[in-house]
């Protein structure tokens, strides 16, 4: 096995370079299961400026050869609300793509891919993929397209009419990559590339994506990158499991169902305080560290 560089760090750095465009292109072809084409590099979030978003996230927007929108978001650290961020980022490219004045016929297709590295939701599987259909409340069949829609907008479905949502939730991914897209997962959560791997994708990452190809300047900045990404899951980790063991013992101290409750919420609270002042520290806005937190600006600009 070799390693190879992390995924959130390539596209940061190395896949927004055309000749990079197949590892991006292997990913989409192998998740969506058809031949994907990336066009172009389409403006985005993700150069941010801001410390935490650096490693905490990245972001890109690519356009394939069907003039559909594919947005990939890599998402290092929890964030309780994705599910509605998610909806929210796909909700403004359908409306930013779009032309004042032009026909409904004119939405583009958007497909939302979210690498995320936290636990999101409660589910058993490490891949979900969500679209849209109506299904009739009495017969139970799904609404369709009629012949003249699926001629003038080429898809035989409805749910193909609006954004598409796939997670890849690569850390609950634990077994032997036996099919491309487990190995892809495999590369995703690992940085290694199991060595037989056929998936689309995977070739050029070997061929590009190597740690040995990077100048020492390049490698020290990466290793600051998977520092801090390591840094601050520990941190919160840590704090987490500190409040939470505060307020058990709190709770059991007090001996009533009153003082456990109050040892709980003060737990939950010191919690939430050394996480702010840590995500303060590494230079996250008060409205992100708020959201995150559930604190308002008011209590952040006090710590």
């Amino acid at each position: 096995m070799e390693s190879y560089i992390r995924f959130d760090w390539a596209m940061k750095r190395l896949l927004r370079n055309k000749a990079n465009y197949a590892v991006l292109e292997g990913l989409l072809t192998t998740l969506l299961e058809e031949k994907v084409t990336i066009q172009k590099l389409l403006e985005s979030e993700s150069n941010q400026e801001d410390e935490f978003d650096k490693y905490n996230r990245v972001d890109m927007l690519a356009e394939n050869s069907k003039g559909e929108l594919v947005l990939i978001e890599i998402q290092n650290n929890n964030e309780y609300a994705y599910f509605q961020r998610m909806l929210f980022g796909a909700s403004k490219l359908v409306t930013e793509y779009i032309n004042r004045g032009q026909g409904y016929d004119k939405v583009r297709k958007v497909y939302s891919i979210n690498i995320v590295y936290f636990s999101l939701g409660h589910g058993k599987d490490f891949v979900y993929h969500g679209k849209t259909e109506f299904v009739g409340i009495h017969e139970g069949d799904v609404l369709e397209l009629s012949p003249f829609q699926k001629q003038t907008f080429k898809v035989d479905k409805v749910s193909q009419l609006y954004p598409e949502y796939y997670i890849l939730k690569v850390n609950d991914f634990n077994r032997v990559a036996k099919t491309p897209l487990e190995e892809w997962i495999y590369y995703l959560n690992t940085g290694n590339v199991p060595e037989n791997a056929t998936a689309p994708g995977l070739d050029a990452v070997k061929e590009r994506l190597k740690l040995d190809r990077m100048s020492r300047e390049e490698l020290n900045a990466y290793y600051k990158h998977l520092d801090n990404i390591v840094i601050l899951r520990d941190n919160i980790e840590t704090e987490r499991a500190e409040g939470r063991a505060e307020g058990r013992a709190e709770g059991r101290a007090e001996g009533r169902a009153e003082g456990r409750a109050e040892g709980r919420a003060e737990g939950r609270a010191e919690t939430q305080t050394a996480i702010a002042r840590n995500l303060k520290s590494l230079g996250m806005s008060n409205e992100q560290i708020a959201a995150a937190t559930g604190l308002t600006e008011e209590e952040i600009n006090k710590l």
